[in-house]
């Protein structure tokens, strides 16, 4: 059982208080004069030695000046260079301690002695001096480092924790613009066909299931809506939405929209869609997939051009529709479709992401257009 600091602290002075009285009383050599009582009392002070580190210091020199308080002053040393002072102060209380080992007592004794002795007394209180100062010095260091590695530990921590949020950001977001593109598409076409059948049907119950129809498409994009705002707002686990379309699914998807669109190539000498890095594919993918549902949304009956183009430099789309003819083919304004507006901001941070630029806006005749330009690398090229 460990226990506390306060009563570790309080045992561990004890015993060195005990320690230094058994020093400087079995050291005495002659009879109990004040030299005597002068190291007993260096050694009583060092019960406050943690209070007052340096008061408790000076305490004890006078007992080993005249005295034999010697591990009295070389724990009130160590105790000194221990209280995190400023390393200075730990050095000049070692300077002070060896000074008072060197010198002997009485000091008239300094003329007596040979220069053999001289030297001894110099080494013995080098050692016996500087060695507790450097080992507190030593243990404040290593506190010190510890308190340190705990400290970037807790930054590696907290530097994964908002790598890892990070990650979980762009995870959603893509997760986002992945339903939006994939089931806004279809639940659009859905819903446009159905109010187109709901408008042209003779039959009143064919009217009334396309309406039905209609009505589910329509709060199935008023969800996902909804969806996409948490995605964008909250996190989410990472997630892999396979397989991902290319380039080659372009004709199939111009080919179902039934939004009367056509698909031009240019730069490729043949009709076969170019093989590039898959993001750049997908990319263009997506932003025709988004046009078109957006032109059979908001202008039906439109003629609607996709043009791919492949330049040495980069990969271009453009979705370009014409004005909605006017006449019976108005049925978006009995129920309009919802738009949140995160197709157009999706498809910018998407080309944003691979380096390119989206600019999307109305035409001169009515109609509307969105350009894509994708940069391509000699290696993508």
């Amino acid at each position: 059982m460990r226990l506390p600091q306060p009563v570790r602290s309080a045992a561990i002075t004890l015993i060195l208080t005990a320690a230094a009285f058994l020093d400087a009383g079995l050291n005495y050599p002659g009879k109990k004069d004040w030299t005597f009582w002068a190291s007993m009392v260096s050694c009583a002070v060092l019960l406050a030695r943690r209070r007052y580190p340096r008061l408790v210091l000076v305490g004890t020199l006078p007992g080993l000046y005249a005295g034999t308080a010697l591990v009295a002053s070389m724990v009130a040393l160590y105790t000194v260079a221990r209280s995190r002072r400023v390393a200075w102060q730990a050095w000049f209380a070692a300077a002070v301690v060896g000074v008072g080992l060197y010198l002997p007592w009485p000091i008239s004794k300094e003329l007596t002695e040979s220069a053999s002795d001289h030297i001894q007394r110099v080494i013995y209180a080098v050692m016996l001096s500087i060695g507790p100062a450097a080992l507190a010095l030593l243990l404040q260091t290593r506190e010190a480092l510890q308190a340190r590695i705990v400290e970037l530990a807790t930054l590696r921590d907290h530097e994964r924790e908002l790598h890892a949020q990070t990650v979980i950001a762009r995870e959603r977001a893509r997760i986002a613009r992945e339903m939006h593109d994939v089931v806004s598409h279809q639940a659009g076409l859905i819903a446009v066909q159905a109010g187109a059948l709901q408008v042209t049907a003779k039959d009143e119950g064919v009217r009334e299931v396309a309406g039905t129809l209609r009505g589910l498409a329509v709060a199935t994009l008023e969800e996902l809506r909804s969806m996409i705002l948490v995605l964008r707002a909250a996190g989410a686990g990472p997630t892999e939405l396979a397989p991902q379309p290319r380039l080659a699914d372009l004709p199939r998807l111009v080919a179902e929209s039934e939004a009367g669109a056509t698909l031009e190539l240019a730069g490729y000498g043949s009709d076969a869609l170019p093989l590039l890095p898959e993001p750049i594919e997908r990319a263009a993918y997506r932003t025709v997939q988004e046009a078109l549902t957006n032109a059979r949304k908001h202008a039906p009956g439109a003629a609607t051009t996709v043009a791919v183009e492949l330049r040495d430099d980069c990969l271009r789309v453009a979705v370009t529709n014409t004005a909605p003819p006017a006449g019976p083919i108005a049925f978006n304004d009995q129920l309009q479709l919802p738009g949140g507006g995160h197709g157009i901001v999706g498809l910018r941070e998407r080309a944003a992401l691979l380096g390119g630029t989206l600019a999307a806006g109305p035409t001169a005749d009515g109609g509307f257009k969105i350009r894509l330009s994708l940069p391509l690398t000699a290696a993508a090229r």
